[in-house]
């Protein structure tokens, strides 16, 4: 090799090694005075060796020489941290030559070294606040790379750990451990893009990994450890055995969301939307959200029994939202969701809050407002939820600007230890399908904790990524209050209680640096407990008046409520017929040179004849109208759901793509350019992740229009946690209202059991206290006034709708441009043909496709003795206005209830249940398929005649 060639260091390193992957696949390519050098080190592997996968796509050296004169059979990398650096790489040996060989040969070594720390310097991290100690790899031993006692006094060079200079050896290793080694383990090193990595670098091993605090910084620290174990301490006295979720044992949490929050307001954040399970929960509330300890015990005294009659929550489930003043004079607005006990499913919902703030402000750098999450290790791991939440972090539909997420770990799942909960490591491991960083921390040291919090907030506001706080620390008690974990854990527990309180090792600490006397220390913390002993004395109080609890936020400013659907007054949801024919003729243009499909060229002609009235609408168009019509009012209108984009019927076509380039075209996004933003995103394969974000997007953009589709009805119970615990009870719980709006493909033709029912039966189970409102609605100008009426009228509540398949494009089902601009959303619809009186014998009742079968049965048969209504919305369900539809007939004639679901399916058990045997004093039976398992037969024979038999017996003599 020529002298003039530049020899490998840490800042050339990637460069070297792209090199040598490109001489290994054709030398020729290679720079010639690197050349010589490559060949001689090639030379020196085995042919084994060089045969060997190494130039794999996902193949990651632990350095680029590592071999140079090993033999043996060498093993590719992986990112898994279940495995060590020691067996992705036999132990380099020295070079032996010349003098020039010998220094290359030993600053190779010394970039292996460095790099081993950089990759497996947590596994050796005394990130255990237990102890529990761990093998260190052997590739972070200077013994592994052969150096001896003289080369720890050579120089070498190593660019962000020594600022540029060298230093020696010695030194070097001494900062690596420093950095990689102590109280703080970081895993990093799987993110591909090497900017990220070196600015990484850049501000942890220039530091040494260790924040330089201030007195002022440290008092804080520990003042805000006095609040929580004080806090603890005092609920866990008097009220013994009562269940808290208690922080014991993890009070870092407190200084560490302290910390965070500082810095949220120092980098221009103005509010943070937090998210968490049970655990701490009060102590947040109380240390950090604001929340008076006052309410807090008041919730423990429980003295409201008539209050909380079949309402309200748990108090560890309540969410709150206040106000706090950084040290700097940044006011930062924190809202703490409210959560049920299924841990994890509030991760997107808190996302979706996000967003939709952000939105507000039309925020679209997304820095504004921070997702915070706060995880336990088990339901991290566990849950499937946070590969979901991460999957989706980075699309168009879901991105916020990166969320913190930080792992409070008992190391302990109830009564699961990690080697029978997990897999892999860390619980943090599925992070790791994300370039972001993931700090391990010991929660036992709160300055460790205070300097990995300003890296992740740095990080995060540098590259808009997700980052990832792995808190260690342990569970002082059970489960609960009032659980013994010694029955399972018993060499465990009994090193836990043996050990000091986080507070009183800190304090321990500050004493020896002379910051802080013992008597401060008390006074401090009596002057916590002092506090709580009065708030308790009020909460016990006779003249305690409960506060009056009111909604919050955009909420409490605007004249949207919640309430009961036959005392909130309907609306007109008609508009001006011009403008809808005018919308309709944009929506069939397109620019200039765009060259749509050919059959989407003859679905735009189509529009343009809907547009001067030539043929009748359908429902995708009514649909558009309805879309346009709002956001020319002003309402924003956000939809996502798996293709939704073109509709996996293929009837929206929201998104245009030109035949012969790609490019895309939305002409709905294009009509005018005042008008609110229309957003229609195709969503992740996923139900829970998505519906839970855009259920949090609806709590805080309540007037907009948020819908999710579902790509069939039936894959929504894959979301039943979001409906179940968030979107059916959310209003009883914590008195939170939303309008999301959710469509679900509905209707039995023959496709099978995953393909016919969209599980009507359940959310009418679910239906209380107008709690939701589920339709189905017919025709596409229902349609169009039921998506008005959601945005319009002042009642917010969730809208669940039985939407169709086959009829997006069944001859009848239309609407002209005159239904669409007068009127409104009908809740029962009469018989088309206007039969009424003596003459009819049976009075159908029905809803949705079947509607349309049962006319053309009548018209073949020619039966003019049985009228068909048509319920439109199942619930809430006006029994005065059934009567009024109800009422032109006699009073002996039977009404017949005729659904496609099996009998123990759909809507008859739910209208059984109310009406009974007569319905408004007439007779009323039903007209099932037979009762069964499985929704639909999955042969379409079978299913024809089936529809046969139901169609005869609903016109039975």
């Amino acid at each position: 090799m020529k002298s003039n060639a530049a020899l490998p260091s840490s800042a050339n390193l990637e460069f070297v090694e792209s090199l040598y992957a490109e001489y290994l696949t054709n030398p020729d390519s290679t720079p010639p005075e690197w050349r010589e050098f490559l060949k001689n080190l090639s030379a020196e592997e085995s042919s084994e060796f060089r045969s060997s996968p190494r130039l794999d796509p996902g193949f990651e050296p632990v350095g680029l020489f590592r071999n140079v004169g090993a033999r043996g059979n060498p093993t590719t990398t992986t990112s898994s941290s279940n495995v060590s650096a020691s067996s992705r790489s036999p132990r380099p040996a020295q070079i032996v030559g010349s003098a020039e060989d010998q220094a290359i040969g030993f600053q190779d070594r010394v970039n292996q070294f460095i790099r081993a720390y950089r990759y497996s310097g947590h596994l050796a991290a005394q990130i255990d606040p237990l102890g529990l100690q761990r093998s260190a790899p052997p590739e972070l031993d200077p013994k592994y790379y052969e150096f001896t006692e003289t080369d720890m006094e050579r120089k070498v060079s190593c660019e962000t750990v020594s600022g540029g200079g060298p230093l020696s050896l010695g030194v070097l290793m001494t900062k690596l451990r420093s950095t990689y080694c102590r109280r703080i383990g970081v895993e990093y090193m799987h993110i591909d893009d090497v900017a990220v990595r070196r600015w990484l670098q850049a501000r942890m091993e220039g530091c040494e990994n260790r924040l330089a605090l201030s007195k002022e910084e440290q008092l804080r620290i520990f003042t805000r450890l006095t609040d929580a174990a004080t806090f603890e301490e005092f609920i866990h006295k008097k009220y013994i055995g009562a269940k808290s979720f208690s922080l014991e044992g993890s009070e870092s949490l407190i200084p560490l969301l302290d910390l965070a929050i500082e810095k949220a307001g120092d980098q221009g954040i103005k509010e943070i939307v937090l998210g968490m399970a049970h655990r701490g929960r009060l102590n947040v509330l109380a240390n950090i959200m604001g929340k008076c300890p006052r309410e807090i015990f008041r919730e423990f005294e429980d003295l409201d029994p008539e209050f909380y009659r079949g309402a309200g929550d748990v108090k560890y489930h309540l969410g709150y939202s206040g106000n706090w003043e950084t040290k700097s004079g940044n006011p930062v607005h924190l809202s703490l969701c409210f959560n049920p006990s299924h841990l994890e499913f509030v991760n997107p919902v808190v996302l979706g809050r996000t967003r939709a703030k952000q939105d507000r402000v039309e925020d679209v750098r997304r820095g504004s407002v921070l997702s915070l999450i706060i995880h336990g290790d088990a339901a991290f791991a566990g849950e499937g939820m946070a590969q979901e939440i991460f999957n989706i972090s980075q699309l168009p539909a879901y991105t916020v600007g990166g969320a913190l997420h930080i792992i409070v770990n008992n190391q302990i799942g109830f009564t699961t230890p990690p080697e029978q909960g997990r897999s892999v490591r860390y619980a943090t491991d599925v992070a790791k399908m994300l370039q972001i960083p993931i700090f391990h921390v010991n929660g036992e040291d709160p300055e460790a904790v205070a300097q990995v919090v300003r890296l992740a907030m740095d990080f995060r506001a540098e590259f808009k990524r997700d980052v990832v706080i792995d808190m260690y620390s342990y569970r002082l008690w059970g489960h609960n209050e009032s659980d013994e974990p010694a029955f399972t854990q018993p060499l465990l527990y009994r090193a836990i209680q043996e050990r000091k309180s986080v507070r009183e090792s800190y304090l321990e600490r500050l004493l020896k640096l002379n910051e802080i006397t013992r008597t401060e220390a008390e006074e401090i913390e009596m002057a916590r407990r002092d506090k709580l002993e009065t708030h308790l004395s009020e909460a016990r109080s006779k003249e305690y008046h409960r506060p009056v609890e009111k909604v919050q936020g955009i909420w409490s400013r605007s004249s949207l409520v919640g309430g009961q659907d036959e005392q909130t007054p309907d609306v007109e949801t008609g508009y001006d017929r011009d403008f809808l024919a005018r919308t309709m003729n944009q929506l069939a243009q397109v620019p200039d040179g765009f060259q749509p499909h050919p059959k989407i060229k003859r679905w735009l002609k189509n529009r343009s004849e809907m547009a001067v009235g030539e043929k009748a609408l359908d429902w995708a168009a009514a649909e558009a109208l309805a879309f346009a019509t709002l956001a020319a009012e002003g309402a924003r209108v956000r939809m996502t759901g798996q293709d939704c984009e073109r509709g996996t019927f293929s009837h929206r076509h929201s998104v245009l793509h030109d035949y012969n380039n790609g490019k895309i075209f939305s002409p709905i996004k294009s009509l005018s350019s005042n008008q609110a933003p229309i957003e229609i995103y195709n969503s992740a394969l996923s139900e829970t992740a998505v519906l839970g974000f855009d259920y949090g997007y609806s709590l805080d953009y309540p007037d907009g229009l948020t819908l999710w589709e579902a790509q069939f009805g039936d894959f929504v119970n894959v979301a039943q946690v979001i409906i179940d615990q968030f979107i059916s009870s959310a209003e009883d719980k914590w008195n939170r209202l939303s309008n999301l709006t959710m469509l679900l493909p509905h209707g039995f033709e023959g496709m099978g059991p995953e393909h016919s029912s969209a599980r009507l039966e359940r959310f009418l189970t679910l239906a209380a206290e107008d709690n939701i409102q589920v339709v189905n609605p017919t025709t596409p100008a229902q349609y169009f006034h039921l998506l008005r009426r959601q945005v319009r009228r002042s009642m917010r509540k969730p809208l669940v709708v039985m939407s169709p398949k086959s009829l997006l494009r069944h001859p009848k089902v239309i609407s002209s441009l005159d239904e669409l601009a007068e009127g409104q959303f009908q809740r029962i619809l009469p018989d088309e043909l206007g039969l009424t009186g003596p003459s009819v014998r049976r009075v159908v009742l029905c809803s949705g496709k079947v509607y349309y079968d049962l006319t053309l049965r009548r018209e073949e048969t020619e039966q003019r003795d049985v009228a068909i209504l048509r319920l439109e919305q199942y619930y809430p369900l006006s029994e005065k206005e059934l009567a009024k539809f109800l009422e032109p007939y006699a009073p002996s004639t039977p009404v017949v209830w005729v659904q496609e679901e099996p009998r123990n399916m759909g809507a008859w058990r739910y209208l059984r249940g109310v009406f009974g045997d007569h319905i408004l004093g007439r007779d009323f039976t039903g007209v099932t398929r037979p009762e069964s398992a499985s929704p639909a037969t999955g042969s379409a024979s079978s299913h024809q005649h089936e529809q046969r038999e139901l169609l005869d017996a609903a016109f039975a003599p």
